[in-house]
């Protein structure tokens, strides 16, 4: 049976692995000269932004891991050399819109070798080179319950990462590693989520619901990372062959977070597969694939590997698109590092909550408990409740808008101008998009009050109305 890579997984049947689930046993590839940078017409410099895996010990050890990452042709060779069937992709550099003295290196990404039909398998992973949970724990039952108590896949995965990168070229993941190294967790705008953003870049997104979003993400990763001795002193066995500290005094808590949002931006969510499997980290899949809302195509588990069937035409050189499941923009931001501007799911979220200084505030508790379970609720509706509740709402979205610091005018001047730097365009992007569904529910408030039959009532008063934020 097939299993489609999406946003809600699920589990069901249990597949056999290629190599040995525990990594200690995993083959060490032999060392070899470090690959040849790519050839393009833009410069090479060696100057690049810290490992987001493991930082280097030096100035110098970061600017030679930055060269030694220049290349795909070393990764291509690592997947074919460990069974990656051949396939009809082809890795290619995108240029960095980058605003550091040209200095950040090309992204990578997969595109089509060749010229593609819908229903054309592009590639197909064998499960040896994928990374999960049940790769990692060896044990499926230890899997089962770390991430049913206080730690997610996504932490293991990256502390896992993060071990392995300590052993250098020992590691079988090294040239993964490497390739991870050199995305940094970007999407396909350059971008990492705003989980890594200073203080000042955060300011881009004021007035956007999303910089909460951030904050109580921020604290949920900070909280496993005050678990992540628990995992070592569970699945020791894992551990005995790295010679290292335990994770929290071998990893500060901003060397995690990186890793976190790393491995964040490039899981897998796998459907109809075991617990321990439905989150992978797939090579040849993201970071490298591009997300778009509107896709069909999904990464799917098929027996011993991982697939990906197209659901359009490519010609050669174009980039691969696969579907990002049914996320807000908001959300592919905080996970992804880019927004979708024709994302059919976008959406903002109004709140409302019944004032709890109301005392009748248990009585309209039961009746919104009684409407929750009812298919059909009647509710009498006289003219001025029913424009007292559009009021309520019009100054509600009003007020949401005078949040944001700049119009939607603006935001297009901006936009149009095309000198922003990478993470004031996606923010200013993404802030746009949710003031026009502002401006679109405002226009509609206003259109039902144009549409009541009686414009000289006036608005029942309602000193304890439900809060909206």
């Amino acid at each position: 049976m097939a299993s489609s890579a999406s946003v809600s997984p699920a589990a069901a049947s249990h597949h056999r692995l290629l190599l040995p689930c525990s990594p200690r046993r995993l083959p060490r590839p032999r060392p070899r000269p470090r690959p040849r940078l790519l050839r393009s017409a833009r410069p090479r410099l060696v100057a690049c932004h810290a490992d987001t895996l493991l930082p280097s010990s030096s100035p110098a050890a970061a600017a030679a891991a930055c060269a030694s990452t220049a290349s795909a042709n070393g990764f291509s060779d690592w997947l074919r050399e460990h069974g990656l069937p051949p396939g009809k992709v082809a890795i290619l550099d995108r240029p960095v819109p980058c605003f550091r003295e040209g200095k950040d290196l090309p992204l990578h990404y997969v595109a089509a070798g060749q010229d593609l039909e819908a229903g054309d398998v592009a590639f197909e992973v064998p499960m040896s080179l994928v990374v999960t949970l049940e790769r990692v724990l060896g044990d499926e039952s230890v899997a089962e319950l770390l991430t049913t108590n206080k730690l997610s896949e996504l932490a293991c995965l990256a502390l896992y990462l993060m071990y392995e990168k300590k052993q250098g070229q020992d590691s079988f993941w090294y040239p993964y590693i490497k390739e991870l190294d050199r995305q940094r967790g970007r999407g396909q705008l350059a971008v990492e989520s705003p989980l890594l953003w200073t203080e000042s870049e955060l300011n881009y997104l004021k007035g956007s619901p999303i910089k909460d979003e951030v904050v109580a993400r921020d604290e949920g990763i900070r909280r496993e990372y005050n678990e992540l001795d628990t995992l070592w002193f569970m699945a020791g066995s894992l551990f005995q062959q790295y010679p290292f500290d335990i994770p929290t005094e071998a990893f500060p808590f901003e060397i995690f977070k990186q890793a976190f949002v790393a491995v964040q931006s490039c899981v897998v969510h796998l459907q109809k597969v075991s617990l321990a499997r439905r989150f992978a980290l797939v090579p040849l899949g993201p970071p490298l694939l591009t997300y778009k809302s509107n896709c069909k195509a999904m990464l799917t588990a098929v027996g011993d590997s991982v697939r990906l069937v197209v659901d359009r035409p490519y010609k050669a050189g174009e980039p691969i698109i696969v579907w990002c499941g049914p996320q807000p923009n908001s959300r592919l931001l905080l996970n992804y590092g880019f927004i979708d501007e024709d994302n059919p799911y976008d959406r903002i979220v109004i709140e409302a909550s019944l004032n709890i200084e109301d005392p009748q505030f248990q009585e309209k508790r039961m009746v919104a408990q009684r409407n929750g379970k009812l298919a059909i609720q009647n509710f009498h509706v006289s003219p001025c409740t029913e424009r007292a509740v559009l009021d309520q709402l019009v100054g509600y979205l009003e007020s949401r808008l005078a949040d944001y610091p700049t119009t939607l005018d603006e935001d297009d001047a901006m936009l149009a101008d095309g000198n922003l730097e990478p993470k004031k365009e996606v923010a200013t992007r993404l802030v746009r998009l949710e003031k026009k569904l502002l401006h679109g529910c405002l226009q509609a408030a206003n259109e039902f009050i144009n549409d009541l039959p009686d414009h000289t009532v006036s608005p029942c008063p309602a000193p304890f109305a439900p809060e909206l934020k």
